[in-house]
């Protein structure tokens, strides 16, 4: 697809406002049963180490579901892999609504976790297709921002449609909603001339990645980012209530806070992060030291919360956790734009998803069942500061580039 600059801006905000929107509704998706958590629990007769492995269902099944996207993100293109990821998932949302046990909820967070899984690497392929060198990381930072502000306004939006309509009704309204914004993606979107043609011929995406030291680096510090995302996504309702004694409308309230720090850290680091670019910093500098500085200061936010005397102090370490996290997170995607260039970065995206989420989902099942044994959230924060920790020495060891050639 070829533009002048007019059409160009258009086809840039279309991107944007698209991908922005299906982030809403994917988070928002991913919050609704750690809003419900206790809810759930009660009335399908759950502890909360079931409830870790529905939680870890959707992760592992998110994750798993990345391979196959390894190499083919190219072929398959951005509209329709996202386009019909964003339709299962929102059927198997909608569907929720009517679970009556624990083998079909886990059916259809199974089914949840593999409709997600195109979003990022299909993400991060349009914005490599559509934004330069000098504007990406801004846009990659509006693109995650989705998912903090989502995360932010799920806890009280989604309590008062569950206080209105219960937990079925919101697993519902949120399936349908999906269901238009798929719509309107495969409506709207096109990719650009440079996604949509056929692959040349040579070495698979496999054999070029898995080949690289750094790659193994990325998977592996990835890992620590999303294990303290997700344990953070999936528990904080659930903290909030269960160690500081919040009810569920005032806990729905609390719990925004620290997701629109995370939401300003994703801004800052996509700001600082073409700053320094526009200055003729190389992008792989740039993300790298965002990254490693970044997961330093997030384990350290989650220290503060495993030895807070007080509420306030408590959302405080968890706010800083969550926006040192989502700094360093955005640069991790600027990071896999700039290792894999315009040919892999789906492809080195999907691999980095695929290997964190096989971390991470330990976070949610491990949180529960060292909550049904200790009745305290110490052990798993502690745990969680750790492995925040582990991933940013991935990141400043194996994460190094060597001969890896910045194509940013």
């Amino acid at each position: 697809m070829r533009l002048d600059a007019t059409g160009l801006r258009r086809q840039q905000t279309i991107t944007l406002s698209l991908l922005f929107l299906a982030g809403v509704v994917n988070f928002f998706d991913r919050a609704s049963l750690s809003v419900a958590n206790n809810t759930v629990r009660a009335e399908l007769h759950l502890d909360a180490t079931q409830m870790g492995w529905l939680l870890s269902a959707f992760s592992l099944a998110y994750g798993f579901s990345q391979l196959p996207l390894i190499g083919v993100m190219r072929r398959i293109g951005g509209r329709w892999a996202l386009g019909g990821g964003l339709g299962l998932w929102s059927t198997a949302q909608l569907l929720t609504g009517v679970v009556r046990g624990l083998p079909s909820f886990l059916v259809f967070r199974v089914l949840l976790g593999v409709g997600e899984s195109p979003f990022y690497p299909a993400g991060v392929q349009s914005l490599r297709e559509w934004f330069p060198a000098e504007s990406r990381a801004r846009a990659t930072a509006l693109m995650n921002m989705s998912q903090t502000l989502a995360l932010a306004a799920a806890p009280p939006v989604l309590t008062l449609m569950m206080l209105r309509i219960g937990w079925r009704g919101m697993f519902e309204v949120l399936g349908a909603l999906g269901l238009v914004v798929a719509a309107a993606w495969c409506w709207l979107y096109r990719s650009r001339e440079v996604a949509a043609a056929a692959t040349t011929q040579g070495e698979s995406a496999w054999e070029v990645l898995l080949r690289q030291r750094t790659v193994w680096g990325m998977m592996l510090g990835f890992g620590g980012i999303n294990y303290t995302v997700w344990l953070y996504t999936a528990w904080i309702p659930g903290y909030l209530q269960t160690a500081r004694h919040l009810s569920l409308a005032r806990s729905g309230w609390v719990a925004a806070v620290p997701f629109l720090f995370g939401a300003a850290g994703m801004a800052a680091s996509g700001i600082f992060s073409d700053l320094w670019v526009r200055r003729g910093s190389r992008p792989v500098r740039v993300h790298r030291m965002n990254l490693i500085v970044g997961m330093v200061l997030s384990a350290l936010g989650t220290l503060v919360v495993v030895h807070s005397a007080s509420t306030v102090m408590a959302v405080g370490g968890i706010s800083a956790a969550l926006f040192f996290i989502h700094f360093a997170g955005t640069s991790g995607w600027g990071y896999a734009q700039a290792i894999g260039g315009v040919k892999h970065a789906a492809s080195l995206g999907a691999l980095q998803n695929f290997a964190s989420f096989m971390i991470a989902s330990a976070a949610p099942v491990l949180t529960g069942w060292l909550l049904d044994r200790t009745q305290s959230f110490t052990l798993s924060l502690e745990a969680c500061s750790t492995m925040t920790l582990l991933g940013a020495l991935s990141y400043a060891t194996l994460g190094r580039p060597s001969e890896v050639e910045d194509t940013a």
